[in-house]
């Protein structure tokens, strides 16, 4: 019994007809192999529930750190492409489910992040204030 990959063996697929005598037959299942590849990849997408779940949370989280007041834009884009991101579910559209669940998340980290910063601007603004009203008493007193 002869090896796959001796030259003896290969010696029966060497020719196709109609081609040169140097381009091996094997060579033509390539693109057929690679496509299967592909095609058998594209099938077993699993679902991104683990991703859903992540992006539904950093919308909740977003959410709860007042987001919605906020960054409104982004808290609508981010609730929108969760939304849609649920339709591909039920579509079995796993690849565009993940990428919108994503999208959602990044949109979502966005408007917390906002939030937060414009709490932080409030909060030191009114600090601001509070330090300025005591200088003015204490300046007051001294007088």
């Amino acid at each position: 019994m002869t090896h796959p990959l001796t030259p003896a063996a290969t010696r029966r697929f060497k020719a196709v007809p109609g081609s040169p005598k140097s381009f091996p037959a094997s060579l033509l299942l390539l693109p057929a192999v690679a496509l299967l590849s592909i095609l058998s990849g594209c099938a077993g997408t699993p679902a991104p529930t683990e991703q859903m779940a992540v992006s539904s949370a950093a919308v909740g989280r977003a959410s709860g750190a007042g987001a919605t007041e906020m960054a409104p834009a982004e808290m609508q884009m981010a609730r929108e492409k969760l939304d849609k991101a649920k339709q591909a579910m039920t579509r079995e559209d796993f690849d565009e489910a993940r990428q919108l669940a994503q999208q959602a998340q990044v949109d979502a980290q966005l408007a917390e992040a906002k939030s937060r910063s414009g709490t932080a601007r409030k909060a030191a603004g009114e600090l601001r204030e509070g330090v300025r009203v005591l200088s003015e008493e204490l300046e007051r007193k001294n007088k």
